[in-house]
């Protein structure tokens, strides 16, 4: 054998070698698998453990579908590519003409159109009469709710409260003797515990997925007024809203609500505790309404920045005061701006968000108590919670009602949105929104228009012109001066009179 021979020879015996080993690797760790029983038997096992809490637990899982209808507002108004409003599909093209048509100008109104709109998603009965947890989400302003048992039972439920600030609801059916599900202590749940959601994702009936739990105690997606989301990556899909999410035990853990991903799921959900929902569900079944502990404070996180500026060390956990409404619970037991809040009820206080939900959690007329640092000393604070108002009572905005009446709604006018819409210089308030078929839009009030005025007032922001109508209300009656482009109109208002 030649040099040439001999290297070809080492050169494809190396080679024979590796992919020799290569395959091993890849056989290898299969084979031995295979060989093990025990490994399998443990596979078999957690298989036959979550077969058999599915079994246990789906026939209290319900399929529901919630019709509500809808209005679709047939005389909408559009804007223009410059953002400037216009009511009419062919008005863009004329708007270079030497006349523009007076937006006072009367308009016949169009007769809004209804339609129906169905909504699918889960729920879960929670006792043996017929009591469902859900999400409010699915069921707020429905007219019809259907609900189906994997029996194929069928029965037309009645909501019993709602309660849009956790997304929360109680739907009731007529029957008895139903299964149901046991609730868990969420508390208790630890992350990466196993856990599986049922529910109806896509309009499949009584999907099981399974998963493990990926988080607790999140918050801040805007999803509810208070969150304190669990996080799993078990697979939830549109439909699961609603459904349970369960422990091994088959007890309910929490409420399936939300995923991130706008395709479906990508391993990441999220689900209301249940001990949240279960104070929900006893005051929705009690009172039909939801009731929530108040302190009166408007509070910032601890850093360590903030901290070090009142005087404490840097690694101090809780929340610092930064205002104290009057004549509220706070005021009356003495707590200032600048007191740093560190134990909440014997517990310290680690997270603002925390915080928040465990006061709303209790309910009005319970005594709490509180450890305070306050010029460096710690000092114990005792106070009775009052009932939390609406939000619209805490941020002075409009009740519902009353924005219904005007038939329109309004916001700030930003520096950017005078720009856009040829404001600059002015003040007011731009308005954002308006119903159709409102008196509002019949006399020319359309989105972008700015209210400059009410009754002769001028109003800076929108907090200013919602105080005005609120005094406008006293007199039935409000003036609006309103610049819509290049005009300046007055307009006015009839209100229910107070």
């Amino acid at each position: 054998m030649n040099i040439s021979s001999l290297k070809q020879y080492k050169t494809q015996s190396r080679y024979i070698v590796i992919s020799t080993l290569l395959i091993l690797l890849f056989i290898s760790p299969v084979s031995v698998f295979a060989q093990d029983p025990d490994s399998i038997a443990t596979l078999r096992q957690m298989g036959n453990a979550f077969s058999s809490i599915a079994e246990k637990t789906s026939p209290a899982v319900v399929a529901l579908r919630a019709e509500r209808i809808v209005t679709r507002d047939s005389q909408s108004m559009r804007q223009g590519p410059s953002g400037e409003p216009y009511s009419d599909p062919f008005e863009f093209f004329f708007r270079r003409s030497p006349r523009q048509r007076d937006p006072r100008e009367q308009r016949a109104p169009r007769q809004p159109r209804r339609e129906s709109r169905t909504a699918q998603g889960s729920g879960f009965i929670i006792s043996p009469d017929g009591y469902i947890l859900t999400n409010n989400h699915m069921v707020e302003e429905a007219e019809k709710i259907e609900v189906e048992l994997t029996d194929g039972r069928k029965f037309t439920a009645k909501i019993i409260g709602t309660d849009p600030d956790s997304d929360v609801a109680v739907v009731k059916v007529d029957a008895k003797d139903l299964p149901y599900l046991e609730l868990a202590d969420s508390d208790a749940l630890e992350v990466g515990e196993w856990v599986l959601a049922i529910g109806n994702p896509l309009g499949l009936s009584h999907t099981v997925t399974a998963g493990i739990v990926s988080a607790k105690g999140r918050s801040g997606f805007g999803l509810a007024t208070f969150e304190n989301f669990i996080q799993t990556d078990a697979a939830i899909n549109f439909g699961n809203s609603g459904g349970p999410l369960i422990n091994l035990d088959a007890e309910v853990v929490g409420i399936n609500t939300a995923i991130v991903g706008a395709g479906g799921n990508i391993g990441i959900g999220f689900a209301i505790p249940i001990n949240m929902a279960k104070n929900i569900y006893d005051q929705l079944v009690e009172n039909g309404t939801v009731s929530r502990g108040y302190i009166g404070i408007k509070f910032e996180p601890l850093t360590p920045e903030l901290a070090a500026g009142l005087g404490l060390k840097e690694d101090t956990k809780g929340i610092s005061v930064v205002e104290v409404m009057e004549d509220s619970p706070a005021d009356k037991a003495g707590l200032k701006r600048y007191d740093a809040i560190v134990e909440f009820e014997g517990k310290p206080v680690e997270k603002s968000n925390d915080f928040r939900n465990q006061v709303a959690m209790l309910n009005p007329g319970t005594k709490v108590q509180m450890v305070i640092v306050r010029d460096r000393k710690r000092k114990n604070i005792t106070l009775k919670l009052a009932t939390l108002p609406s939000m619209a009572e805490l941020t002075g905005a409009l009740p519902q009602e009353t924005q219904k009446e005007l038939g329109f709604s309004v916001e700030d006018l930003t520096d950017e949105l005078a720009g856009q819409y040829g404001y600059k210089g002015l003040s007011g308030v731009i308005v954002t929104s308006v119903d159709d078929g409102s008196q509002a839009a019949e006399k020319g009030i359309a989105p972008g228009a700015l209210i400059m005025e009410v009754n002769q007032q001028k109003v800076k922001n929108a907090a200013e012109f919602n105080e005005a109508i609120k005094e406008a209300k006293k007199e039935g009656a409000a003036l609006l001066f309103v610049k819509r482009g290049r005009y300046t109109f007055f307009v006015p208002l009839k209100l229910p009179k107070e």
